[in-house]
């Protein structure tokens, strides 16, 4: 793809999530385009956003589970960057009905780091070392294209396809717990949907953020002190609408919930 189509794209994009309307995807309309092309088409996007008064918080890997992955029949992990009009706290209700088009909820542990990561060469020890602390998460997210009918260029593009995120209210220190172990529980209207464990995700959430850095890296982008790293789900995504209440529980970590309005 040439420099002005990816402009064009980042550009409808951002339009795309602004006047909530999805797009046809771009692996159907540029047969040339690219992981790299994908990412160039997400910076631009991310440029409209910051250019509007958002800013960069932090980072996202996803489609890291084999639940996710043949859910979305994207087999490889995308990623994305996060802002301050997405996070929302616990106790917060989540507007989706205006905010969201096509919105689906997963359970994941988010990263919260107090040193700067950039790869190449970023291991689970220097992942560890880096970070503050870890919390539950619900992430809500979100696809600007068409039915998330998504190759993995199409979400890459579409910054992961981010949408909102909620943080529990407790976070733990890392080296406290076994995170390829830690079981997750997920609610929805009071009645369990599903259950997965840290290894679901890349075998370790630790791995994902290990391989976001790396990746990131190739790009000169670093994981930042003070940001917040989602790490991925560790269970099926789960379509949600207004009214619906959800709720995480990790063993060792905590819990997160959020309310859907």
């Amino acid at each position: 793809m040439n420099k002005e189509q990816i402009i064009l794209c980042g550009d409808e994009l951002y339009e795309a999530m602004i006047q909530r309307h999805t797009l046809r995807p771009f692996t159907e309309r540029f047969d040339d385009i690219n992981i790299e092309d994908a990412y160039n088409i997400s910076l631009r996007m991310i440029e409209r956003r910051v250019a509007a008064g958002e800013k960069i918080i932090g980072k996202k890997i996803g489609v890291t589970s084999k639940a996710v992955q043949n859910m979305l029949n994207v087999h490889q992990p995308d990623f994305g960057f996060l802002t301050d009009s997405m996070a929302y706290s616990e106790g917060q209700e989540m507007p989706i009905s205006t905010q969201l088009m096509q919105p689906k909820a997963e359970g994941e542990i988010a990263f919260i780091l107090k040193k700067d990561l950039l790869g190449p060469g970023i291991t689970n020890a220097d992942v560890l070392a880096a970070t503050d602390c870890v919390i539950p998460c619900f992430e809500v997210v979100d696809s600007r294209i068409e039915n998330w009918n998504i190759k993995i260029e199409d979400t890459v593009a579409d910054n992961a396809s981010c949408g909102l995120f909620i943080l529990g209210d407790k976070a733990v220190d890392p080296r406290k717990v076994d995170l390829a172990t830690c079981g997750m529980v997920v609610e929805k209207n009071g009645s369990i949907i599903s259950t997965g464990a840290g290894a679901a995700a890349l075998g370790s959430p630790v791995n994902c953020v290990a391989w976001l850095a790396n990746t990131l890296g190739e790009f000169g982008i670093p994981l930042k002190a003070g940001e917040v790293i989602l790490s991925g789900s560790l269970v099926p995504l789960e379509p949600v609408q207004a009214g619906d209440f959800m709720s995480v529980s990790i063993g060792g970590i905590g819990s997160a919930s959020v309310r859907f309005v």
